[in-house]
């Protein structure tokens, strides 16, 4: 009889080309989506990032700055979200004093925090963030 108490193991992370981005596979997390205790203390990752637990993208991960981070469908935005379901010019995270809050943009779709849309809202680790067809999972490193 297995140990209840063992923790599960932790994905691998693979880091892409660009310092903000990398990819933490998901195929092995089916049916077991990330509980709010792992996404709030991230080995190996340094402030706040989003993860696309569900949707386009499942399993990659934005790794979010001091200041502001857009969030659209226009090719400049930090964030680039290529699908019909998201506005031009979606909405933005903002992370100042060790805080994380999202705004919306005026999106024709809207933003949502825990299935409650919203027009600003503070976020903390283990929240998740609809825009669009993509679901994000707000995490939060220790390193």
């Amino acid at each position: 009889m297995a140990d209840e108490h063992t923790p599960e193991p932790k994905p691998e992370v693979e880091v892409e080309t660009d310092p903000t981005v990398f990819y933490v596979p998901v195929s092995d997390r089916a049916g077991h989506p990330l509980t709010r205790e792992q996404v709030a203390h991230v080995d190996g990752l340094s402030g706040f990032a989003l993860v696309v637990e569900k949707g386009p993208r499942a399993g990659m991960t934005y790794l979010l700055r001091p200041g502001n981070t857009t969030v659209g469908r226009h090719p400049e935005s930090d964030i680039f979200l290529n699908d019909v379901t998201v506005s031009r010019q979606h909405c933005r995270f903002v992370i100042s004093n060790e805080s994380l809050s999202v705004e919306d943009s005026g999106s024709t779709n809207g933003t949502y925090v825990n299935e409650q849309r919203v027009d600003q809202a503070d976020l903390e680790a283990g929240d998740e963030v609809l825009v669009g067809r993509f679901h994000f999972l707000v995490a939060h490193g220790d390193a």
